[in-house]
């Protein structure tokens, strides 16, 4: 213990300091005299004795010069071992007493001294009282609430704890303390008449706002004198902190990115085990259909996952670990991973070629389940022990609330990929479904026997139809599906003659015979028809008849051994290459058809990731409803309206708007399917078709369908219309109103073309379309007419974005 004066306050000059206050222990002496009379046991003689010592220099009885501080070092000892337990160790105690109310230390413990100042220079290591910081507005709200408190008998104010940072020496890493001042020893005097105040307002100020400036007005520092000391404590609180930061983690997810967030949770966790070379994994759990899953986004988060991914087997390597481990989840821990057997842990080999020298994992539990595990590790040699694992434990109810968001994210992921790809349960309209089954619920607490499921429906919507058609679709399926019988049945004819010159089985030219008669039909037409006997066919009549030849023995054949064994293998060798052509993944049977399906998915996967774009975008200006169709190529519906968002007011110009945005995405997706042309294997063409209705009309959720229709006789004939208009064709000519590069727009009413005319002109003036706008009358459907349309071609060789 010394007697040694710091200011804490490290820039400051504790002689200038504006506090009027000096340092007595009569207080103090007062305290131990009265707590020498209330006690009867062998405390009274030991107190005694302390007042003998703490009276023997009538020179501490009275106001002690700061200087003269070191002159009274054996009274100061006493009153540390009449404050501090004895069984303290001095230097892990951080206590100290200063001049009152203020920022000069006199005397501390040896703990407290090598705490605040650096060991090598002596000089102060951080501010305790930081003159612009929160510590010293804590510090003043103290000084004040304590003045109010002893001279107009204010009640005590709450106070929080007044928080420290240090940078650890040996770790490097942040330590947080809590200071207390404990002014119990000191007394307040007013130099002059109080001022009167409203206590009620102050009470107020202090607990809302606190301004010091109204209570530097109210109460100025000069009016009051300061006598006693006061006992400074610093208790380290790093770990209540460390879990404290990982819970404000977790309540602010939302404000941070995964990667951010992982890493604020991995260093607070190094600030609970004070070990700047200990590292943090995490590794939630996560389930498909009750089964574990590899999530590469997680891998992120795991030490064990990274290392594995530079072997590329990092999901094979932990589907087959976890599968396991999770039958009996346990605590692993490896001091060290040199001992190790490797053999059959490819884990441990992993993590060894990672540079990882110990490593531990530990289950993480929610609601008496395994949700995640945290991953403990080092890169450093012994530094791994139980101790460190034992110092988590704090912490790991806060990571396993962790593990289960993620979890919940996850599977809420899943949820709103099924909504927005599977369902029509769309956010603009989940509030009305949401609703409806509140309804439902409140109905069968009332009545449980009539409750009934209302009926959804939105009424006066504007509906808005498009439809990209690949063209010729079907015509392409024809032709391909033809090219690949053809090539299939020539096969299977050569497959059957050699079979014949083989056997000399009479059965073989019958096959022959009917496989060339198919060649002829399918030269002549095929239809879907058709194709189904073609595939009656080879499944029950040919294919069931070169298996039998290939499965069973030829040695029953009549051939002596040698020749039965050379005839089989040729036979097997000629059908497995005909097996082999019609394999539908590699085989050349069905090139024609993959190369078919695969530029139709190109095209189709191009639209669908372009309209999700459009879709996101026009629901910024105002909620509408978007479901898409697969046909050939793809067909949408949009409603927008006041009945799809009661909350925002429904303007016209937000209807503009959405059919500006339809035109400009028709135009952008006929240059994305043109510009993968050159990509195709079988080069197709994209048609872009709008339907423009001026009038509203009213959609409801079928449940039967799971999907939004139209209702009403009028509706159901918009219904009609927009089915019937895709192959609809030019009054008087015969030609297919939808062509490549080109969208046509159909209609009724005119008012409505002037206005998609209006949007075409603007998009020819920034060079999106073509000048060629078509006026045209088109043909009669069946319980149709009067139909219009407007075509206008796109400008597929412009830069665009």
């Amino acid at each position: 213990m010394e007697p040694i004066i710091i200011d804490l306050t490290k820039n400051s000059n504790y002689n200038a300091h504006k506090i009027d206050s000096s340092i007595s222990f009569r207080k103090f002496i007062s305290f131990i005299e009265k707590k020498t009379d209330e006690a009867e046991t062998v405390k009274k003689t030991f107190f005694g004795m302390v007042l003998d010592k703490l009276k023997g220099n009538p020179a501490f009885s009275g106001d002690v010069p700061l200087q003269d501080i070191p002159q009274f070092r054996e009274q100061l000892d006493l009153i540390y071992g009449l404050v501090v337990p004895p069984v303290a160790d001095e230097k892990q105690v951080y206590w100290a007493l200063s001049v009152p109310v203020s920022p000069i230390v006199f005397y501390g413990t040896p703990g407290f001294y090598n705490l605040v100042t650096e060991k090598s220079t002596g000089l102060l290591r951080c501010d305790l009282i930081d003159e612009s910081g929160v510590t010293a507005r804590q510090k003043v709200r103290m000084l004040y609430s304590f003045v109010l408190e002893r001279l107009y008998h204010f009640p005590p104010v709450y106070q929080k704890d007044m928080i420290i940072t240090l940078n650890d020496e040996k770790s490097g890493l942040q330590k947080y303390y809590r200071l207390n001042i404990d002014n119990s020893f000191c007394d307040v005097y007013a130099k002059g008449s109080l001022p009167e105040l409203d206590l009620d307002e102050l009470r107020k100020e202090m607990q809302e706002s606190f301004d010091i400036n109204v209570f530097a007005q109210l109460l100025p520092d000069d009016l009051f004198r300061f006598e006693g000391f006061s006992v400074i404590t610093l208790t380290d609180v790093t770990a209540e902190h460390a879990v404290e930061n990982i819970k404000n983690a977790i309540l602010d997810r939302s404000s941070n990115d995964p990667n951010t967030y992982f890493k604020f949770i991995a260093s607070s966790l190094k600030m609970l085990v004070e070990d700047s070379y200990i590292d943090f994994g995490l590794v939630p759990v996560l389930k498909v259909n009750n089964k574990l899953v590899f999530d590469r986004s997680a891998v992120l988060y795991s030490k064990l996952m990274q290392a594995a991914t530079q072997d590329d087997h990092a999901e094979e390597m932990y589907l087959n670990m976890a599968n396991h481990y999770f039958q009996q989840p346990k605590v692993l821990f490896m001091r060290t991973l040199d001992g190790e057997d490797e053999k059959g842990k490819d884990f441990i080999r992993v993590l060894k070629n990672d540079g990882v020298e110990a490593y531990a994992l530990l289950p993480v539990y929610y609601d008496n389940k395994v949700v995640g595990l945290l991953e403990v590790y080092s890169r450093e040699q012994k530094a791994m022990s139980e101790k460190v694992l034992s110092k988590l434990d704090p912490a790991l109810p806060l990571i396993a609330q962790i593990m289960k968001n993620h979890s919940d994210e996850f599977n809420s992921k899943i949820d709103n990929v099924i909504r927005e790809k599977f369902t029509s349960l769309q956010p603009a309209v989940q509030w009305r479904f949401r609703e409806t089954a509140w309804h439902y619920l409140r109905d069968q607490l009332v009545n449980p026997q009539s409750a009934v499921i209302e009926n959804i429906q939105f009424r006066n919507v504007y509906p808005l139809y498009g439809a990209i058609d690949i063209r010729n679709s079907t015509v392409e399926r024809n032709i391909a599906l033809k090219e690949d019988l053809k090539l299939q049945f020539n096969s299977l004819i050569e497959t059957f003659t050699i079979l014949k010159q083989r056997l000399g089985f009479g059965l073989a030219d019958e096959m022959i015979f009917k496989c060339r008669k198919w060649v002829e039909e399918i030269n002549e037409n095929s239809t879907d028809n058709d194709e189904m006997k073609v595939k009656d066919f080879l499944e029950n009549e040919a294919h069931p008849f070169l298996r039998h030849f290939k499965e069973d023995s030829l040695e029953e054949s009549g051939f002596t051994p040698g020749a039965a064994v050379a005839t089989e293998a040729r036979l097997i060798e000629v059908i497995d290459k005909y097996f082999e052509i019609i394999d539908e993944q590699k085989g050349a049977g069905y090139a024609n058809r993959r190369a078919l399906e695969a530029s139709m998915q190109m095209i189709n996967s191009s639209v669908n990731l372009y309209l999700d774009l459009f879709r996101k975008e026009i629901q910024l200006s105002y909620p509408c409803y978007f479901e898409k169709f697969r046909t050939d190529g793809i067909e949408y519906d949009i409603y927008i309206g006041q009945a799809i968002e009661p909350e925002k007011k429904f303007s016209e110009l937000y209807l503009k708007n959405i059919r500006l945005w339809q035109l400009t995405s028709m135009a952008a997706i006929a240059r994305i399917t043109n510009s993968l042309v050159p990509q195709m294997v079988k080069a197709l063409e994209t048609t872009q078709l709008i339907f423009i209705h001026s009038s509203s009309i009213d959609i409801s959720f079928r449940d039967d369908e799971r999907r939004f229709d139209v209702e009403g006789a009028y509706n159901i004939r918009y219904q009609v219309i927009k089915k019937r208009i895709d192959k609809v064709r030019i009054k008087g000519t015969g030609e297919r109103l939808t062509q490549p590069g080109k969208i046509a727009l159909v209609y009724f009413n005119a008012k409505s073309a002037e206005e998609y005319v209006g949007y075409i002109r603007y998009l020819q003036g920034n060079n999106t379309l073509q000048d060629n706008l078509e006026y045209l009358d088109l043909e009669e459907l069946q319980g149709v007419t009067g139909l219009k349309a407007l075509r206008i071609g796109v400008n597929l060789d412009s830069g665009w974005d």
